[in-house]
C-alpha cells in the first residue's frame, strides 16, 4: 500500500521520531510525481536553487518518518503536488534539521509535452454547413501559418445553443489539419488564489506555442470572459480577462497558435474580448433533416437490436432539441429502460416515452379507465 504524508502529520512523526531506535535521516532523494489530478495546464514546479528548495523542505516535512515510495505533498507554494521518495537513507528514518534532501533536477526541470490528437472527423459532425465552410479558413491557416502573416485567423469564436456540434467540429478541425487540440474549459482556469487563473492563462498559450501549429479550444468562454458589469460577481475574472485580452492581441507573438473560443451565451460576452475574434461562426439547431440523419447514424451504434423503428416520425417530434438532445436524452434514455427491462430489442414506443418525458406530454390515459 502506498503511504502518502502530508503537513497535518508532521505532528504526529515528531511525536514518534522520539521513541528508541528511530534515527534521523542522512539524507533523501525524491523525484517530482505531479498533482493527483492532472490537466493540461500542469507544469513541475522548477528549482533554482538547490540549497533554498532543501531549506524549505526540510521546514515543511521535519518530523515525518521516511519510506521508500512515500509520497510528500507540498502545502505551501504549489498546494498537492507530490514528490515521491525514491530512497532513504537509513530506511524508515525520520527528516530532521541536517538531513540532505536531494531532488532528482533533471525531471523537475523537464515539463512534459502533452499532444491531444482527436480522431473526431467532419463525417462525424451531422449538419452545420455554414461553419463548416467558414472552418477551410482555420484549415488553410493550420497548415501553413507562415503564409497568413498579420491576415492570419488567430481567434475564431463558436457560438450557438448548446450540443449543436461546437467541440466536435473543433476537433475534426484539428484532425483534418494533423495538429494538436488543447481543450479547456473555463471553469477550470479559475483559480482559488489571486493570479492563479491569469498565470493558468499564459502557461496555456506557452505550451501552445511549443505544439504550434495549433489550436487552444475554450468551451463556455462566458465563464471567463464575463462582461465587465458583471465582474465583481466573480472573484478573479478581471485578472483573467486581461490575461486572455493579452494573449489574444498577440502582444507575444504565437506563430501557428489558433484560438477557438464557444459560447452559448454571447450576450454576457465582455465586449473587449469579443471584438478580438476575427471570426464569428454561428451553430443552429438542426433541422428535421438533419435529426434524422443524426438519429440513424446513432442507432447504428446501439448494443441491443432494434425493431421496427420509424425514426422519421421521431425526427418531427424533436423539432427544437440539439443533436445531444437527441443522443442523450432520446435515444440513450431508451435504450437504458430498454436494458433495465431485460427486453431483447428498442422499440418505436420506447423512443416515443424517451421524448414525451423530454417535452413533459402526458403518457395516453390507459383505455381501460377512461369511463370508470
Amino acid at each position: 500500500m502506498v503511504r502518502t504524508a502530508q503537513k497535518t502529520t508532521a505532528k504526529t512523526s515528531r511525536e514518534s521520531s522520539s521513541e528508541p531506535g528511530e534515527s534521523t535521516a542522512d539524507f533523501l532523494i525524491l523525484e517530482p510525481a505531479g498533482y493527483p489530478m492532472t490537466s493540461v495546464l500542469d507544469e513541475y514546479p522548477e528549482i533554482t536553487d538547490p540549497g533554498v528548495f532543501e531549506h524549505y523542505a526540510r521546514e515543511q516535512w521535519k518530523g515525518y518518518t521516511a519510506q521508500k515510495g512515500d509520497y510528500l505533498f507540498d502545502n505551501r507554494m504549489f498546494p498537492d503536488f507530490a514528490y515521491k521518495v525514491t530512497d532513504v537513507e537509513p530506511p524508515g528514518s525520520v527528516i530532521g534539521q541536517n538531513t540532505h534532501i536531494i531532488v532528482n533536477e533533471t525531471i523537475v526541470s523537464s515539463t512534459p509535452t502533452v499532444e491531444f490528437r482527436s480522431d473526431v472527423t467532419f463525417d462525424d459532425v451531422i449538419g452545420q454547413q455554414s461553419a463548416r465552410k467558414k472552418c477551410k479558413l482555420i484549415e488553410r491557416f493550420l497548415e501553413a501559418p507562415e503564409k497568413f502573416g498579420k491576415w492570419a485567423p488567430r481567434n475564431v469564436l463558436f457560438f450557438g445553443p448548446s450540443g449543436t456540434g461546437k467541440t466536435m467540429l473543433a476537433k475534426a478541425l484539428a484532425n483534418k489539419a494533423h495538429v494538436p487540440i488543447l481543450p479547456v474549459k473555463a471553469t477550470e482556469l479559475i483559480g482559488e488564489f489571486v493570479g492563479e487563473g491569469a498565470r493558468q492563462i499564459h502557461q496555456l498559450y506557452d505550451r501552445a506555442q511549443e505544439m504550434a501549429p495549433c489550436i487552444i479550444f475554450i468551451d463556455e468562454l462566458d465563464a471567463i470572459a464575463l462582461d465587465r458589469r458583471h465582474q465583481e460577481l466573480r472573484g478573479d475574472v478581471a485578472e483573467i480577462v486581461n490575461a486572455l485580452l493579452t494573449e489574444m492581441d498577440g502582444i507575444v507573438e504565437r506563430v501557428g497558435v489558433c484560438t477557438i473560443g464557444a459560447t452559448n451565451r454571447t450576450d454576457t460576452i465582455d465586449a473587449a474580448v469579443r471584438s478580438r475574434f476575427e471570426e464569428e461562426i454561428e451553430f443552429t439547431l438542426p433541422d428535421e433533416k438533419e435529426r434524422l440523419a443524426i438519429l440513424k447514424s446513432n442507432v447504428k451504434t446501439f448494443p441491443v437490436p432494434v425493431k421496427d423503428l420509424d425514426l422519421s416520425a421521431i425526427a418531427k417530434m424533436t423539432e427544437g432539441l440539439s443533436g445531444r438532445d437527441l443522443v442523450s436524452k432520446v435515444l440513450k434514455t431508451a435504450l437504458h429502460n430498454v436494458i433495465i427491462d431485460d427486453r431483447e430489442y428498442v422499440i418505436q414506443d420506447d423512443l416515443y416515452a424517451s421524448v414525451k418525458k423530454l417535452k413533459n406530454i402526458p403518457a395516453s390515459p390507459n383505455a381501460d379507465r377512461m369511463y370508470i
